[in-house]
């Protein structure tokens, strides 16, 4: 009748239709990473395989373009064709673009576009990109996303400005101009890419170009988060308010700072009457900090790391396994990881059960994710290397110059995310290529990340439980 409203009916149990979630939906964090850098690579190797005007000859084949797409998309740096010579301007243009998206990654982009739209994020895309609030809940990962990449264009333009005012005597008001912004960008990015020859092992003489190049891989590789809470305390100095950096800042910042100092004076001792003889005292100062710096993920080489000391060799190994901090663009088990499994070790000698430092003690379940991270990143590198030199190396064990140590450090820096290498990269065979690859894709992501996106998130049913308990002798 006019004017009554008619009564909705609600509705049947036959009626209400179940909706399968989305291939997207139904995609776990891990898995979504993990797609999220496996699209960039495949993007990447489709253009350098199909663009105009990449090359200045040949085109890469699929495998040689596979190979430096993921080298550039997980910002690695190890090279199979020189980047200067067999690129062109729009060539290496791609590759810098490559190295950008990998850099600051594709959800932290995602997250921005979301914010800077003006929409709500959805509780999934809350879980994927609010990984900090247990870690420093005063920090807005919305304001993060925006923070991390205004961080990185700043620090970017003002080290490409730096690296051209300190390169116009060499190269000219026009030439300086795409060599430093590439390498500012390389460097930031911890990607190690370059549009010279030698890397910059011209640069042994000028100081000050490799004093920002070391700034800008350690502003790359401390980490967003510590970054944003540096900015932060620095604002509550000025305007009087209290504010505590986390935990996590304050290890990261003194593991970092150890390790640059400790690996400085070693390089420092090693090389200084080897590699370094013929510089000036000054000059083999800022050369022996650039090799502390440079090794943990970042790539540039100033020095022949075939012609260096085993020791060195050794110590860069060690370095570059241990990497950068987490949330940075920067690769290796990461800076609390090892921090981590020191303290727990510590604890352990002095009969404690928890891991404790300033006043705090770390989440046992943070504690066994360290280990369990250092245990997996331990045994791929392991079978890696094993095999490198099963792949590699013929009944002789030596090819030319090229032996165990040589196979171990392409490894180490191919899983690392380094991109420092002793001369056998370029010497690969067709398996060896593809064993880097897989080294630096799993690298970048994480083994634990990659682990979790291709593990089964429906087990069978009935296989939800658990034995009972029974004792192992240890040690």
């Amino acid at each position: 009748m006019p004017g009554l409203t008619a009564r909705r009916r609600a509705p049947r149990a036959q009626d209400v239709v179940h909706r399968r979630p989305s291939f997207w939906r139904s995609l776990s964090g891990p898995q979504l990473l993990v797609i999220s850098f496996a699209v960039l690579v495949l993007i990447g190797t489709l253009g350098l395989m199909y663009l105009p005007g990449l090359y200045t000859g040949e085109r890469l084949g699929w495998l040689d373009a596979l190979f430096t797409a993921t080298s550039a998309a997980c910002v690695t740096g190890l090279i199979i064709v020189d980047t200067a010579t067999y690129f062109t301007p729009a060539g290496q243009a791609w590759l810098l673009l490559l190295i950008q998206l990998g850099g600051l990654g594709i959800i932290t982009l995602t997250t921005l576009i979301i914010v800077a739209l003006g929409r709500r994020l959805s509780l999934r895309q809350e879980t994927l990109a609010a990984t900090t609030y247990d870690i420093a809940p005063h920090v807005d990962f919305r304001h993060l996303a925006r923070d991390i990449v205004i961080f990185t264009f700043a620090l970017e333009l003002l080290g490409a400005a730096l690296l051209y005012l300190a390169w116009i005597p060499r190269f000219g008001i026009e030439g300086a101009l795409w060599p430093s912004l590439f390498h500012a960008i390389s460097a930031f990015c911890n990607a190690g890419f370059s549009t010279f020859t030698n890397s910059v092992m011209d640069f042994q003489r000028a100081p000050g170009t490799l004093l920002v190049i070391s700034a800008l891989i350690v502003l790359g590789g401390i980490g967003f988060l510590t970054l944003e809470e540096v900015v932060l305390h620095t604002r509550s100095r000025r305007t009087g308010r209290p504010f505590r950096l986390s935990l996590h800042s304050r290890i990261v910042l003194w593991v970092t700072a150890l390790l640059i100092v400790g690996g400085w004076a070693l390089f420092a001792y090693f090389e200084w009457s080897a590699t370094l003889a013929n510089l000036p005292r000054g000059d083999k100062l800022a050369n022996s900090l650039f090799m502390s710096v440079t090794a943990r993920t970042a790539g540039f080489n100033v020095v022949d790391y075939g012609a260096m000391s085993v020791r060195s060799d050794f110590l860069t190994i060690l370095l570059m396994m241990i990497g950068g901090s987490p949330g940075s663009t920067a690769g290796g088990l990461k800076t609390t990881t090892i921090a981590l499994i020191g303290l727990l070790a510590w604890s352990r000698l002095r009969g404690r059960d928890t891991a404790s430092i300033w006043g705090r003690s770390v989440p046992e379940e943070t504690v066994q994710r360290a280990v369990g991270l250092f245990v997996v990143a331990f045994g791929f590198v392991t079978l890696a290397i094993f095999a490198y030199t099963t792949s590699e190396l013929p009944a002789t064990g030596v090819i030319a110059d090229i032996g165990f140590l040589e196979y171990m450090f392409e490894a180490v820096s191919a899983f690392n995310t380094v991109g420092l290498s002793m001369g056998v990269t370029p010497q690969l065979t067709e398996f060896g290529r593809l064993l880097t690859i897989v080294l630096m894709f799993v690298g970048r992501v994480g083994p634990l990340t990659f682990a979790a996106a291709i593990a089964l998130r429906n087990p069978t049913p009935g296989t939800d439980f658990r034995y009972a308990y029974e004792d192992v002798a240890v040690g």
